[in-house]
């Protein structure tokens, strides 16, 4: 017995879409000035920061896929949709992240002991753009990241390339004023260790809703509390509250109700009862409940708390 059926509503992701295609936009445009001007400079602060935009491309693409994916009907094999692709997405996005972290921090270690020359004017040139380009994007991202995992996902993307965009403008001044060229492998590490923590966390998160542990903030034994405090609630056992992808916290529980209860008027009004304490106090619309007689709790062939 079911209350409050919330997946039809729009995911978190799917709201922003718009957002998220201009980003695309942005960032494949910034990709192709940062690999030209990186092999014309010879720059490899520049080419790291085009290896992660391109990362940004790939994982934008993805997480535009997942969006549209995730709106299509749902399937007889499917009985969720497919709105957890926003998830995988993310976890994507995060594992090509520190893939290109690890490739950066090698090539610039190589590159320290015999530094190349670096055209530091055309470098600079290429990194303010890239720079202006990501503010734009952050922008348009950072509603949308308070709200679905996939587009804070896109939304670090970007601001680690902002990072990494300050990181080669520093670099190119350098050079330019001190004639260093070390700056350049240096400011790709700095890049790399940019990208880590946050994609890291980025990781930790999607995994946690991949492997369905109880979303952050929400307290079972408090759960349990208001549940039982419905009139007519005996107890209620085997609850679990998990998240489908960003916004969607769906819960279940076999809740025992009193025969007395039951008689007088039915599940129903418990039912109602149950919805809305879950949907007020929790913000959980999707509960999927399990009446039983008080009775019926000794035929369960295994009671969990």
């Amino acid at each position: 017995m079911g209350a409050g059926h919330g997946y039809a509503q729009a995911s978190s992701g799917r709201a922003h879409r718009g957002r998220l295609t201009a980003v695309l936009v942005i960032t494949a445009s910034v990709l192709v000035l940062e690999i030209v001007g990186g092999l014309l400079t010879g720059s490899l602060a520049l080419l790291a920061d085009a290896g992660h935009m391109f990362t940004d491309v790939a994982g934008i693409g993805l997480a535009l896929l997942a969006i549209t994916v995730a709106d299509r009907m749902f399937a007889a094999r499917s009985t969720f949709g497919f709105y957890r692709l926003e998830i995988f997405a993310a976890a994507v996005n995060a594992v090509l992240l520190l893939g290109v972290a690890v490739w950066v921090v090698v090539s610039a270690v190589r590159r320290l002991s015999e530094p190349p020359e670096v055209e530091s004017g055309l470098m600079l040139a290429v990194a303010v753009v890239g720079l202006a380009a990501n503010l734009v994007g952050l922008i348009l991202l950072r509603t949308g990241s308070r709200e679905s995992l996939n587009l804070r996902g896109a939304y670090l993307e970007v601001l680690g390339d902002l990072l990494g965009s300050l990181a080669v403008i520093v670099a190119a001044v350098v050079i330019a004023l001190t004639g260093e060229a070390a700056a350049d492998p240096l400011a790709s590490i700095a890049i790399a260790l940019l990208i880590v923590p946050r994609t890291w966390s980025l990781l930790r998160e999607a995994t946690e809703v991949l492997l369905e542990a109880t979303p952050k903030g929400v307290d079972l034994d408090h759960i349990r509390d208001h549940v039982r405090s419905v009139d007519g609630v005996v107890d209620v056992h085997d609850l679990h509250v998990w998240t489908i992808t960003s916004g969607m916290p769906v819960l279940s529980a076999h809740v025992v109700v009193s025969d007395e209860a039951l008689a007088a008027a039915g599940p129903g009004p418990v039912l109602d009862q149950l919805a809305l304490c879950l949907s007020a106090h929790f913000d959980v619309d999707h509960c999927t409940f399990q009446i039983e007689p008080a009775e019926h709790a000794r035929h369960e062939g295994s009671v969990h708390p």
